[in-house]
């Protein structure tokens, strides 16, 4: 369907707790002839903790990936919006400051490609495939699907860093969405915090946070939260019927990567997008939806 080719990496956190989202976004990206080459030895970019403890170190990190992913061709495909976001950091900061720039090229004994193109999985599909041609692939459209789109706090901040979307006022997601059919909500949260990797070290916290992000995508009307962050995903999922013993609420909210709902318009079949892996199944949502 198209010539696109990229060099891909996962990072952590999709090759454990969110291989879900590895595997749906292999299967939608060769549903839609999209190349990926998985950048070779790749390492851990750092996101979240590295920058809270050693600037080179998190620096170091992200060159070294950066270095790597010119030995494939193709911009570099992100999927992890933590992953994106420091990759995207660490190009800014070494950008800004020569110093910091020929330390890291030391540390890594590389020079840096500053220039490396980092975009995440929503700017290829939305962007570079275009919504058009994403439209005329749809196979089962997701109508009468309500979607609450959860940015979260790393997709478009701070401005001047990733550049995915409008950094207040993103769309990027919802449009996203309508290629594919689905309906998307007006709500107030999609762009607070979850908690991200307080989920561990102040759990209390990121309850409260989640609790609200849930209660106001519930509020909206949405059948179903779509998110493109293996920690937001992690923290609404997982944490989901946790909360509502704390809360005293019902949610049954399915969480999903955007992968899915794409992969699913695009015909791919359910148990090979990894829907079996979450936690709030989202078997009853689909069959009501006739999407299975």
């Amino acid at each position: 369907m198209s010539e696109l080719r990229y060099s891909y990496y996962p990072g952590c956190s999709l090759h454990a707790s969110a291989s879900e989202y590895d595997l749906s976004t292999r299967e939608v990206f060769k549903a839609l002839g999209i190349g990926l080459d998985e950048v070779p030895d790749w390492i851990c970019c750092g996101a979240t903790p590295a920058h809270n403890v050693d600037e080179l170190l998190s620096l170091s990190l992200c060159a070294k990936n950066l270095e790597l992913a010119e030995q494939v061709p193709g911009d570099m495909a992100v999927a992890c919006a933590a992953c994106f976001s420091r990759l995207k950091f660490a190009q800014h900061v070494l950008k800004e400051n020569e110093q910091k720039l020929h330390q890291v090229e030391q540390a890594i004994d590389a020079k840096v490609p500053l220039e490396q193109s980092v975009k995440h999985l929503l700017e290829i599909l939305v962007q570079d495939l275009g919504t058009e041609r994403l439209s005329q692939a749809v196979r089962k459209p997701l109508s009468g699907l309500k979607v609450a789109c959860y940015y979260g706090c790393l997709l478009t901040r701070p401005p001047e860093v990733p550049q995915l979307d409008d950094c207040e006022a993103p769309t990027i997601m919802e449009r996203l969405l309508q290629a594919v059919g689905a309906e998307t909500v007006d709500w107030t949260h999609r762009m607070e915090c979850c908690g991200a990797n307080f989920t561990l070290s102040r759990p209390g916290v990121v309850l409260q946070l989640t609790n609200a992000v849930l209660d106001s995508a519930k509020a909206a009307g949405a059948d179903c939260i779509m998110v493109g962050c293996p920690l937001c995903h992690g923290n609404l999922d997982i944490r989901q019927k946790e909360i509502e013993g704390v809360y005293y609420r019902s949610y049954d909210m399915p969480i999903f990567y955007l992968t899915q709902l794409v992969g699913l318009a695009l015909g791919v079949p359910a148990d090979r997008l990894g829907m079996d892996a979450l936690i709030v199944s989202p078997q009853r949502l689909l069959r009501e939806k006739k999407l299975l």
